[in-house]
């Protein structure tokens, strides 16, 4: 769609001749450049190839003097060199030899090089005193000057040096391997490296190739509506905001989201990360700033992306002797001076993206900047089978197949993850020389992205590979038993990255977590380390990640969730950033302890949970041991033909 406002002409326009008269100035003096380079090089080169041939001394005189040959000898001096000239008559016996056929007309026709200590005026005229009267050559000594190949070598240096400042300071450098972004001379350092796309540019992104975000659509629609008609907004006095923030974990397609506004709008795009305001030089950043804003005024209407946003963003040092003048504070600034610069409805909107929302500094999220967060969270269910259907497009799959399973096997993943599963399943069928992808390769390419490779070359002794086993099977117990536990998935026992075994479970999607939910998953955690204990009697190093987990959830349940009744409703979660680096506790010693003992007793109780449970169903428990190391690999099918059905989860809280 091309712009409405008719009253207000692309900016861009105005300034094509100029661009191009520009670029044609710089095109020229580049040329000029390569064309005196051309004319040194030609001369020396035209100086250096003329038709005489270098020879050696005693070559002269044992056979080219005694034959009678020689006409004439000329000793330059300043050039310490001696020119040979020879008859006419004589030059046939030295045609193929030295001149490939074709005799030269005009001497010299050889020359050596004589030393320092060469004296040749007396060498050369005793020489020729000694010689019979027939066979004697005329001497000459001269002196010669080469006045344009003197001004020439003088000359070389400086314009060597006024060629290599020309390519530093004003020969675009590109960048990249495709050269794109180029205008990156020492005197363009303070210019914008944001990267325009505009309205003609055929790898355009609308809503249509962003699964999933429903929500989040909704709300970055009315921004695609201001730009495709702003009057509709500012004939009735409505100002439409400067600014939104897109915030989400990692992966979650927040700078897609942003290429869709721009390309749904059909607006010209700018792009450019936060790091690339920051620099060693003084002032670097705040003059692309500037920069970047009077481009996008240019252009408007436009979008303004700037990734990662809290490169640049962060919350400035309340310590005023330290750090007050940083340059990134000082860019910082800039942004801000400049948000609030331009007019409301300009047609300038800025979308920003970042996972730390939590560390921007508060100027930036005041209203009349950034006046509204987006929220990019991580898809669920439905989300993610849009965005498996998307990645499924380009891939070749077995007939019949399920993607619905596909979404109900990867909660918690985000859409960069869900594409490098449907990538990985590929490189998994070719690597198995497959027509098709199945199933089951996208349950490996799953496996392989959460566990990691797996190391088929890893050496486990049988006693250590009976005690994961029943580590493992200890898991999957006490979650299958417990009915607030996360639904077992599978277990295996084959290595993975750094781990010898792992239970995979499906968390339920929840928004709030009870505290029967968290003990029971406490439980589960800790059925490895009980299995142990009632199997061989003795513990091992395998639960170190298991305690680990189980601690900071006792930890969390207690300081952030106010789920301990000694402690009571008290959260020392600090979810502003206020407290910054400090190293002070938010409380006394005695509350410590107190803390401490909690957390204890939360843990005691998961694992007193966990032995109860192994002990109460020591068969099924150990029958599941010894299938795993038969198989290797157990479903959840297999829990549910030793222990049954899996009881309901608990609605009490």
């Amino acid at each position: 769609m091309a712009n409405t406002n008719k009253n207000n002409p692309d900016p861009g326009q105005k300034n094509k001749q100029p661009n191009n008269k520009k670029a044609k100035r710089k095109n020229f003096s580049i040329w000029g450049v390569y064309l005196l380079f051309g004319a040194v090089l030609l001369y020396f080169g035209m100086k250096n190839s003329t038709e005489t041939v270098k020879t050696e001394w005693t070559t002269v005189t044992e056979r080219m003097i005694p034959s009678g040959d020689v006409e004439k000898i000329t000793y330059v001096s300043n050039l310490k060199r001696a020119e040979v000239y020879i008859y006419k008559d004589s030059l046939y016996k030295y045609s193929n030899r030295y001149f490939n056929g074709n005799i030269p007309k005009e001497g010299p026709h050889f020359f050596f090089i004589v030393s320092e200590s060469f004296n040749a005026e007396q060498t050369l005229g005793d020489l020729r005193e000694s010689l019979p009267a027939q066979k004697r050559f005329i001497l000459e000594t001269e002196y010669r000057r080469d006045y344009l190949g003197g001004i020439l070598e003088w000359l070389l240096f400086p314009l060597l040096m006024l060629a290599f400042l020309y390519f530093i300071m004003f020969r675009p450098m590109q960048k990249g391997m495709g050269g794109a972004g180029g205008g990156n001379g020492i005197f363009n350092v303070g210019k914008s490296q944001a990267k325009l796309y505009e309205n003609s540019n055929n790898n355009k992104v609308t809503f249509k190739d962003v699964a999933g975000l429903e929500e989040a659509k909704v709300e970055v629609m009315e921004i695609v509506d201001f730009l495709k008609n702003p009057k509709k907004y500012t004939a009735l006095g409505g100002k439409i905001p400067k600014g939104a923030l897109l915030v989400g974990p990692p992966g979650t397609g927040k700078t897609l989201l942003a290429k869709a506004v721009a390309g749904e709008a059909n607006v010209p795009f700018f792009s450019i990360s936060g790091s690339d305001f920051v620099e060693m030089f003084v002032g670097v950043g705040a003059s692309r700033v500037r920069d970047l804003f009077k481009q996008a005024k240019e252009k408007a209407p436009c979008i303004v992306f700037i990734d990662e946003i809290d490169a640049v963003g962060r919350a400035r040092s309340k310590n005023v002797g330290f750090s007050s003048n940083d340059e990134r504070e000082n860019t910082l600034n800039q942004l801000l001076t400049e948000m609030d610069g331009f007019g409301t409805n300009s047609g300038v909107i800025i979308l920003a993206a970042t996972n730390r929302a939590d560390i921007l500094d508060k100027a930036l999220m005041r209203a009349g900047r950034f006046d509204r967060q987006i929220h990019v969270d991580l898809p669920e269910q439905k989300e993610r089978l849009e965005i498996f259907k998307v990645h499924c497009r380009k891939l070749k799959l077995v007939d019949g197949f399920d993607i619905d399973f596909l979404a109900k096997q990867t909660p918690g993943f985000s859409g960069a993850d869900i594409a490098n599963v449907c990538n990985e399943a590929a490189l998994i069928a070719a690597r198995k020389d497959k027509s098709a992808i199945d199933k089951q390769d996208f349950l490996d390419a799953i496996d392989r992205i959460v566990g990691g490779l797996e190391r088929k070359s890893k050496i486990i002794s049988p006693q250590e590979k009976r005690t994961i086993a029943f580590h493992e099977a200890g898991h999957a117990t006490v979650s299958w038993l417990l009915p607030n536990a996360n639904p077992l998935l599978k277990v295996t026992i084959i290595p993975r990255g750094q781990a010898l075994g792992a239970a995979w479970y499906l968390p339920e999607e929840r928004q709030i977590t009870t505290t029967e939910q968290m003990m029971d998953e406490m439980a589960a955690t800790l059925g490895g380390r009980a299995a142990e204990e009632i199997i061989n009697g003795r513990i091992s190093t395998g639960a170190l990640s298991d305690l680990e987990k189980a601690t900071k959830q006792a930890y969390a349940m207690v300081t952030y969730f106010g789920m301990s009744k000694e402690v009571g409703n008290i959260s020392f979660y600090d979810s502003t950033g206020s407290r910054g680096y400090s190293v002070d506790k938010p409380y006394s010693e005695k509350t410590a302890e107190l803390i401490d003992n909690e957390a204890k007793k939360f843990i005691d109780s998961a694992h007193s949970t966990a032995i109860r449970i192994l002990n109460e169903n020591i068969d099924g428990f150990t029958k599941l041991a010894e299938m795993l190391l038969e198989r290797e690999v157990i479903f959840a099918e297999d829990l549910e033909n030793i222990f049954g059905k899996r009881k309901k989860e608990d609605n009490q809280a």
